[in-house]
């Protein structure tokens, strides 16, 4: 039997750097499912990330080292991967934000559905899960 796959946006990433309950649903489904984020939802993260761990005090170093351990398990797609969907996705995304392109294309080349709590993605033609369900689709 093959593995599920599910594509994070990079909220989805933030998530789990800054909570135990996203992080926990990846580490904990691992075995059973494959996750993959476009390589820019990794720098998104990167960029956001320091000045959302200062408001809350937390420090950066070691935040940000749980981001980059998430890569042995979110697996990182490079542009190259899923560029070839960039139009189609452009087209089904950018009404509400072409910055999210990215990760639909992924979703699209795949064959799966994304992860995020982002409603841009909402209508795009590829299935959806937000944090607070995604429990059912990563069980069943």
């Amino acid at each position: 039997m093959s593995k599920k796959a599910i594509v994070l946006d990079a909220n989805i990433l933030i998530r789990a750097v800054l909570g135990k309950r996203v992080r926990e649903l990846i580490v904990d489904n691992a075995d059973t499912v494959q996750f993959f984020a476009p390589d820019v939802a990794y720098a998104d993260a990167r960029k956001y990330l320091p000045s959302l761990l200062e408001k809350r005090g937390v420090k950066s170093e070691p935040a940000m080292a749980v981001l980059d351990a998430l890569e042995s398990i979110v697996r990182p797609l490079e542009l190259g991967v899923y560029e070839g969907l960039q139009t189609q996705a452009l087209q089904r995304i950018a009404i509400r934000d072409a910055d999210d392109w990215p990760v639909l294309a992924c979703a699209l080349t795949i064959g799966c559905p994304v992860w995020t709590e982002d409603a841009d993605f909402f209508g795009t033609g590829v299935a959806t899960w937000t944090s607070d369900r995604v429990e059912l689709y990563l069980a069943g």
